[in-house]
C-alpha cells in the first residue's frame, strides 16, 4: 500500500477554515500547527500546485492595500469531500519520532557517564522553554471557554502538549535527581 501524502490533507484542512495565501500557510505552520506537524517551504508550494492542478483547490489574486497582489487559495468542493473522506478513515500506525535526546540517552551505557547529567540538564532547559511557550500560546489563543469551543480540536491539542511537556519534565527531573 502506498503511503498517503498527509501534507495534502493538512493543506485542505487549513483551507477548509478560510482562504489563505502561501505566506499565510507558512505562518500557520510556524505559529500554530508547528507544535505537532512540520512542513518545509519547499514542500508546501508544490503540494498546493498539485492540489490546484487536480481541482481540489482553486486560486485567485487579491489586492492588499493599493498595489500588492497576493495569490489566495480556496478549497473546492472536491477537496472538501477528499478531506471529509480522510477524516473518516481510521488512524494509521504511529510513526517513530526522531529525538536527539532520546538517541543520545539510548547510547549512554552507564549511570556514571560524565555526559549524562549535562544531557538531562540541557533537555530540561529545552522542555521548560517549550512549556513556557505552550502556556503562553494557551493564554493568547484560549483565554475563555468560548474561544476553546470555537477551535475545540486545536484547544485539545495544545492542552495535551502542555500536559505532555509537564510529564516529561517531571520524569527528567526525577531521573536527574537519581544520577
Amino acid at each position: 500500500m502506498t503511503k498517503e501524502n498527509t501534507l495534502q490533507y493538512v493543506l485542505l484542512g487549513l483551507l477548509a477554515k478560510q482562504d489563505l495565501t502561501g505566506y499565510d500557510i507558512r505562518k500557520i505552520f510556524a505559529q500554530e500547527v508547528g507544535d505537532f506537524w512540520s512542513a518545509r517551504h519547499s514542500q508546501v508550494y508544490p503540494e498546493l500546485r498539485k492540489l490546484e492542478e487536480s481541482g481540489q483547490i482553486t486560486s485567485y489574486t487579491g489586492t492588499v492595500g493599493t498595489k500588492l497582489q497576493k495569490k489566495y487559495y480556496r478549497l473546492a468542493p472536491s477537496g472538501r469531500q477528499r478531506l471529509r473522506d480522510w477524516l473518516a478513515q481510521p488512524l494509521g500506525s504511529i510513526m517513530p519520532t526522531r529525538d536527539e535526546f532520546t538517541m543520545k540517552l539510548y547510547l549512554i551505557r552507564s549511570r556514571k557517564d560524565p555526559q549524562l547529567r549535562q544531557l538531562f540538564l540541557e533537555d530540561i532547559q529545552r522542555h521548560e522553554e517549550r512549556l513556557a511557550h505552550l502556556r503562553l500560546r494557551w493564554q493568547l489563543l484560549f483565554p475563555t471557554q468560548e474561544d476553546r469551543e470555537k477551535e475545540y480540536g486545536h484547544a485539545l491539542i495544545l492542552q495535551e502538549a502542555i500536559q505532555r511537556e509537564t510529564r516529561k519534565l517531571e520524569w527528567e527531573k526525577k531521573q536527574l535527581a537519581e544520577i
